[in-house]
């Protein structure tokens, strides 16, 4: 796998909050042109990508940002857990309730609540930019 592309409304806003799960940004640019026209079956798009990847080099998240035509929302526009599609993007994480509350400043909120899996994970669900769902994995061994 390559990466994870997420559409965004504020592509700063999305930057600071990826950012804040230590991911960095690689490269950002304006994309637009017939190549990508043709890729995504729709006229004129414009467009300014982030690619954040992770310390690791390993994942990457493209945070893109429509500027033509105008992003369109998906109903509902906060899609509960069991909604088709896709579902999360998890992160290991050294101290959950720290990862948390920094993501918070970034107006991420809890889906529901920490659980604990037995005595090897802490984890949660937190609704991030555009509502995509991140989970947070801290291992407890």
């Amino acid at each position: 796998m390559d990466h994870v592309s997420i559409v965004v409304g504020d592509l700063e806003a999305a930057k600071a909050f990826f950012a804040e799960l230590g991911m960095e940004l690689e490269d950002e640019t304006p994309v637009e042109g017939p190549w990508v026209d043709q890729v995504n079956g729709i006229d004129g798009i414009r467009v300014e990508i982030a690619m954040m990847r992770t310390p690791d080099g390993h994942g990457k998240v493209e945070l893109t940002k429509f500027h033509a035509p105008a992003a369109i929302s998906a109903e509902p526009a906060v899609a509960p857990p069991n909604t088709l599609g896709l579902r999360s993007i998890m992160f290991a994480v050294d101290d959950i309730d720290d990862v948390i509350a920094r993501l918070r400043r970034h107006g991420a909120e809890l889906v529901h609540e920490v659980a604990q899996y037995e005595d090897v994970y802490r984890l949660c669900y937190v609704r991030g930019p555009e509502g995509v769902i991140v989970a947070l994995a801290e291992e407890l061994r």
